[in-house]
């Protein structure tokens, strides 16, 4: 966890698809990239940036978002997530996140995340399952 410094940057890229769009995902009703889509590859943007620095045995896992969406992607548009670690709190890591098409920013905001060792966290799953 010492190497989880803010400044770290993750990037995560796609091209929208007809499965990423509002009527495939069931967030709207136009043709273009669907926030939770957008969400996703932020997330993902996030992981890049810390994941590979997390000890052995441990991941962290999203707890907040809190983003706006405020431009339209079309079908077959780059679009690329940026995530910069700008807070490290314990476990509690917490970025600021953007996504841009070719054309402008179309969403931002700030995600938190939390680090956990992976089998404590599938244990504390595997207790909710009834028998």
């Amino acid at each position: 966890m010492d190497q989880l410094k803010p400044g770290l940057t993750g990037r995560a890229k796609m091209v929208v698809g007809t499965n990423d769009t509002a009527p495939r995902v069931g967030s709207g009703h136009v043709h273009v990239l669907a926030t939770p889509v957008m969400i996703g590859l932020m997330e993902e943007a996030a992981l890049a940036a810390v994941e590979h620095l997390l000890p052995e045995g441990k991941q962290s896992l999203g707890t907040r978002m809190d983003a706006s969406h405020i431009a339209a992607t079309p079908v077959g548009m780059k679009v690329e997530a940026v995530a910069e670690l700008v807070e490290v709190d314990g476990r509690k890591l917490v970025f600021e996140v953007t996504a841009r098409d070719a054309m402008e920013i179309i969403g931002e905001g700030r995600h938190e995340r939390v680090v956990v060792t992976g089998a404590s966290f599938q244990k504390r799953i595997d207790e909710k399952m009834p028998d």
